[in-house]
């Protein structure tokens, strides 16, 4: 099968080129309330003072700072905080500004046991001359030791760095672009208390000299553990982002402390229209209040519901009172709101797809008299018989959605074991595989130029068949005939996250959900 996928070095160079002009764009501003952070100041006052300005344009984060150093028995440097406790995730792009003066200036996420210049702290750097290192201080006022109180790795000059707490165990992983992330190191050896602070750090390594760094897509996700079942213990916070694919830059545009799901990008690439709470919104991409859209007697609505190629009609999945599975039923009705037309009458059927000339809506559906799996059907909207279009025994297949041209279906399917990537012919013959590694992916976005497909992807942890809530997932890009994906954004998150379309018109930007508990 041929692959488009430039070469990695390649794929950097352009995202690189992508991100500079991004970033010479904007204008920066003072630190506004949408700030992650609640604090920043200069600790173990340095000679040199430090700054943080905060850029609303891309919610990135720059930084000057002075400061000898963060070793020995006391630390200098800038930092952007705020108190946090119990697990979390901590991820960010880090870039060290122009060449810089002394080679072990550094940067990175940081938590602290307290704002002393002595406090214990776990911190996760990269150099100016690219070392990558795992560095603590082991209690309040120890000296920290070389190399005792570190753990490097030998792959250098990393951009994507992540500090995880999972109880007193303290994990660094790193990346490039594209990449999946690497573990550099975890340990246990540290006297940090349950409610710390966590941020990120600016040090120069020279008590003369003010050095500049810039953090972007800046997350802190208070997780939960792997046996956590959103439908049994509860429902975890949610915030809407859109990603920019050139750049690689995230943007959260709405967060609220319930769950919504599955954003579509509206045709005129001005709204977006989500699901929370069996309701259908819109709101602005640019940010702002959602707008519930009238659905009429479809109130149980759940997270597959498709915009029409011509932009006036949304497709819905919406549950029934009595009937089998659940009773997901498909309806249409106007985009501006209405009551919605019955599509299908047979129960469940989860919507996906829209046929290009709109014509035709591709679902996944268990029918009992079949078969136990769930399998993927075709039907026309005005009315007719549904057809089957992939014939499993046991499994599942589901996600199915029509290339932009029509010629082929996109699908996620167990059929060779794990959860891969298919396509197949609208009329279900010729299907290909199309993704053959170790994560169970679902979900399959062709975009709207048919060029790329966006996809998540859960660990081999995770079952075949299951898409839970609140997981550590991938979101990955590749060519819409296969090649090696490529990763664009680590997230915490899972069911809801992408399960529709939701690239926008241009094939520029995809938007999705993100979650994390309340941070204190």
């Amino acid at each position: 099968m041929k692959s488009y996928l430039l070469p990695l070095t390649s794929y950097l160079k352009s995202y690189l080129l992508a991100l500079t002009s991004y970033f010479l764009c904007l204008s920066v501003s003072a630190q506004s309330p949408s700030s992650v952070f609640t604090t920043h100041k200069d600790i173990g006052n340095p000679a040199i003072k430090g700054s943080m300005q905060y850029r609303e344009a891309d919610q990135s984060y720059q930084l000057t700072a002075g400061g000898y150093n963060i070793w020995f028995g006391r630390d200098e440097f800038h930092y952007a905080f705020r108190k946090i406790s119990g697990d979390f995730i901590l991820t960010a792009n880090f870039k060290l500004v122009a060449q810089g003066v002394d080679p072990h200036r550094k940067t990175g996420w940081m938590v602290r046991a307290g704002e002393g210049e002595d406090a214990a702290h776990m911190t996760a750097t990269v150099h100016g001359d690219g070392m990558v290192a795992l560095q603590w201080r082991r209690m309040r006022g120890a000296h920290m030791r070389d190399p005792q109180d570190e753990i490097f790795t030998k792959k250098t000059a990393t951009e994507i760095i992540q500090l995880e707490r999972v109880g007193k165990t303290f994990i660094m992983r790193v990346a490039n672009p594209g990449e999946p992330l690497q573990e550099v190191g975890r340990t246990d050896e540290i006297d940090m208390p349950d409610t710390a602070l966590a941020g990120i750090f600016l040090s120069s390594h020279n008590p003369e000299v003010k050095e500049e760094a810039i953090a972007w897509n800046v997350r802190i996700e208070k997780t939960v553990p792997d046996n956590y079942n959103g439908y049994r213990d509860g429902i975890l916070g949610s915030r809407l982002e859109t990603i920019d694919i050139a750049s690689g830059i995230r943007r959260i545009i709405y967060e609220d402390k319930g769950r919504f799901e599955a954003p579509n990008w509206m045709k005129d690439g001005k709204r977006l229209l989500y699901n929370q709470g069996g309701a259908i919104y819109t709101i602005p991409v640019a940010g702002g209040s959602p707008e519930k859209l009238n659905t009429g007697n479809a109130t149980r609505n759940n997270n597959d519901h498709v915009i029409s190629p011509d932009g006036k009609w949304l497709a819905i999945s919406s549950h029934r009172d009595g009937m089998t599975g659940g009773g997901s039923t498909i309806y249409y009705l106007p985009i501006t709101g209405g009551e919605p037309t019955l599509v299908t009458d047979s129960t469940p059927s989860y919507l996906h797809g829209w046929s290009p000339d709109g014509k035709q809506l591709v679902y996944t559906a268990q029918r009992l008299q079949s078969s136990e799996a769930y399998n993927i059907y075709r039907i026309p909207l005005k009315g007719g018989k549904e057809v089957q279009l992939t014939h499993l025994k046991k499994g599942l297949a589901d996600g199915p959605e029509y290339a932009p041209d029509g010629k082929w279906i996109y699908y996620n399917s167990t059929v060779s074991g794990n959860m891969q990537l298919w396509r197949m012919k609208p009329d279900g013959s010729g299907s290909e595989q199309l993704t053959f590694d170790e994560y169970n992916n679902w979900f399959a976005h062709p975009s709207p130029d048919n060029k790329w497909i966006v996809f998540l992807s859960f660990p081999n942890t995770v079952s075949a068949t299951d898409h839970p809530f609140y997981k550590r997932v991938l979101l990955r890009l590749m060519p819409v005939s296969g090649g090696a994906p490529r990763v664009i954004a680590y997230l915490f998150g899972g069911q809801g996250t992408i399960n529709t379309p939701s690239w926008s018109p241009d094939s520029k930007q995809v938007s999705f959900v993100s979650n994390s508990k309340a941070i204190d």
